[in-house]
């Protein structure tokens, strides 16, 4: 965590200062491999996406680039305000700023996808079935949840928080949510190697 960073990860605040300092250990400057591999293979069918925590928005843009329709949301405006100033007009993403705990309830039911990178791990821990109820609610009858899972394994402190497998898999079927298929990337960036995990499941209701 940032010096000097006081007010709790449940705020915008937090999350603005980290913006502020550019302590973006996450940011990798463009989309995540494993999600372009995915894409360029035709993983998915296209259809509308819904990105969580989005950040700068290279993966909203990258699911937009192979025709999905897509909804990108963050809680600190200044990641929303780099989303617009970094937007291409070729790939069009709609960016909003949101608590992913108080979302309208006119997105219900709305998306073929939830796409997550670094979303799950960032939110308190506490508050992750709250977020597998988001997830379950937003989602369409046999929409997929797309998770790429990091850090998996017994890890300290956070944000980024550890995820365990086992955990994270039960939370998700007790909404609906039907493990698909669950994998260790090939294309992990060096420093998640060994501790990322892609995990595919469908909403069953």
């Amino acid at each position: 965590m940032p010096e000097g960073i006081a007010v709790s990860q449940n705020t915008p605040d937090f999350w603005e200062q980290i913006y502020r300092n550019q302590k973006l250990s996450w940011d990798l400057g463009g989309p995540t491999p494993v999600l372009s591999r995915l894409l360029n293979e035709g993983r998915f069918a296209p259809g509308a996406v819904f990105v969580p925590g989005a950040g700068h928005g290279y993966d909203a843009r990258e699911w937009a680039r192979h025709g999905f329709a897509v909804t990108a949301a963050d809680f600190a405006a200044e990641a929303v305000q780099w989303m617009r100033e970094l937007a291409d007009p070729t790939a069009p993403v709609t960016v909003m700023q949101a608590d992913l705990f108080a979302l309208p309830p006119e997105l219900d039911g709305q998306f073929d996808y939830l796409y997550d990178s670094m979303c799950f791990c960032a939110i308190d821990p506490l508050q992750r079935p709250a977020y597998a109820d988001m997830v379950a609610r937003l989602l369409k009858p046999g929409g997929a949840y797309v998770a790429l899972a990091y850090p998996v394994g017994n890890f300290k402190g956070g944000p980024p928080y550890a995820i365990h497998a086992d955990p994270f898999v039960f939370i998700c079927q007790q909404r609906g949510l039907a493990l698909e298929s669950r994998e260790p990337p090939p294309d992990s960036v060096p420093h998640k190697r060994g501790c990322e995990e892609l995990f595919v499941f469908c909403k069953t209701n």
